[in-house]
């Protein structure tokens, strides 16, 4: 029997959309992503056992939260059905994790698929292991200050967390996947260092990822969780469109071909995004997330019933995005405050046609008063808008940090509301391996 690799540990990175909000859904547009500090980690190891006892059972926990453990048994399906992941109780409960359990099922069937295939064996017979999920503090809006360390303890179960919008799914399913394809093949099929590796990671993800969120998205949130900071441009949607759900006869086949076989059309450019010296990307937290899946489908269906009114509107918008796109990566910030006010007015004016909160009348009064900041170039509400996390453009230096977060002390105080800037900064690397001794005290 193929024997697992020893515990590893993953990280990905969350993302913002700072530009190409809604428009990078169609294959015509891009979006401009950045990385960020704050990592989704994944520690996968062996489950032990007593001697004689064979376990097939992958035990995931997130230990951060209150009841957050899943246990899951597997089996093969029929007729190449690939692996199929069954939620087992905890307790007498079972709280199912969508994002947790499409991922454990395409990983799973993918590391059969590709060990069998090179083996020659029908079935590649995965040992147990245990998964660990441990989440940089920013993913989440809380107003507990004693904890201390980079993963805080939270008083409640993950359902009652509030997100900050910085791409937890995505970082999740990325690391998870890359965690599970490094803990379970040799580095001669899968290393994660190489462009090969990572080629694989991405299809795979997206694949898992793009199934859990019911097929809506455009995947730039997982390219950066892989890849990094980029402009994107999405692949087909009809590449994923082939394959049937997990168990279904023919699945692991098809996943196979998808993952290793299929010529993807998405374009991520890691060179064409940078951003300059002593400018730096913060996010501003509002401690209540949106949901993006809501906001999605209200914008595509204005896009569909006024194309030619969402049309002009989307192209226009696209050229200052291209633009702001430039302005960074030429490092001419002076121009920045007037390229992201444009960027801003477009967004709205989208918001306003199809009658969706993109930028809320609070979020506006709060980006504008931050811009008037010594230091602060200005800022979006990034991606598909709503009530997430700010993004803000600012020197990066200790005395603007200081001035952001007085005046932001003094708006919470003046309004009864909840916002302060995250620890969690603009970052350029995507997917890594970890060394264990980070995550000391929580394995």
């Amino acid at each position: 029997m193929p024997t697992a690799n020893a515990t590893v540990a993953v990280s990905a990175p969350g993302k913002v959309l700072l530009a190409g909000g809604f428009l990078v859904l169609e294959r015509a547009y891009t979006g401009l992503v950045l990385g960020l500090s704050a990592r989704i980690n994944v520690i996968a190891g062996d489950v032990t056992s007593e001697p004689g006892v064979e376990l097939y059972e992958i035990v995931v926990s997130s230990p951060q939260f209150l009841d957050a453990q899943w246990r899951y048994g597997y089996h093969h399906a029929e007729d190449g059905g690939g692996v199929k992941v069954t939620q087992l109780h905890v307790g007498s409960t079972i709280t199912p994790n969508r994002f947790v359990e499409t991922t454990l099922s395409y990983a799973l069937t993918y590391i059969d698929a590709v060990v069998s295939s090179s083996s020659k064996q029908p079935h590649h017979n995965i040992a147990s292991s245990r998964l660990v999920i441990l989440a940089d503090n920013d993913y989440y809006s809380h107003s507990h200050e004693a904890s201390s360390g980079r993963f805080a303890k939270f008083p409640v179960a993950i359902k009652g967390a509030n997100k900050t919008g910085l791409g937890s799914s995505a970082a999740l399913v990325t690391s998870l996947t890359a965690s599970l394809l490094t803990h379970y093949l040799p580095s001669s099929v899968f290393d994660l260092s190489t462009k090969k590796g990572k080629q694989t990671l991405h299809n795979l993800a997206q694949a898992a990822h793009c199934a859990a969120q019911g097929k809506i998205g455009s995947g730039f949130d997982v390219a950066a969780a892989v890849y990094g900071s980029c402009t994107y441009r999405r692949f087909s949607p009809g590449i994923l469109n082939v394959l049937p759900e997990p168990g279904a006869p023919g699945f692991s086949e098809k996943l196979l071909a998808v993952v290793d076989g299929q010529k993807w059309d998405v374009d991520v450019q890691e060179d064409s995004v940078s951003v300059p010296p002593g400018l730096v990307l913060r996010m501003c937290d509002v401690d209540c997330g949106s949901e993006t899946v809501g906001l999605v489908r209200r914008i595509l269906n204005w896009r569909s019933e006024k194309a030619d009114e969402s049309s002009a509107l989307w192209n226009d918008l696209q050229s200052r995005n291209e633009e702001l796109a430039a302005i960074l990566k030429a490092g001419d910030v002076d121009r920045l405050p007037a390229q992201l006010i444009q960027v801003r007015d477009r967004f709205r004016k989208m918001g306003h046609l199809a009658d969706v909160p993109l930028e809320p009348d609070t979020q506006t009064v709060l980006l504008d008063a931050l811009t008037a900041v010594d230091g602060v170039y200005g800022g979006v509400v990034p991606g598909a808008g709503g009530f997430d996390a700010l993004a803000l453009l600012m020197r990066d230096d200790a005395e603007t940090q200081r001035r952001v977060e007085e005046f932001l002390a003094e708006w919470s105080r003046e309004k009864g509301a909840k916002v302060k800037l995250l620890v969690v900064k603009g970052e350029m690397e995507g997917v890594r391996q970890e060394s264990l001794d980070v995550y000391d005290g929580w394995l």
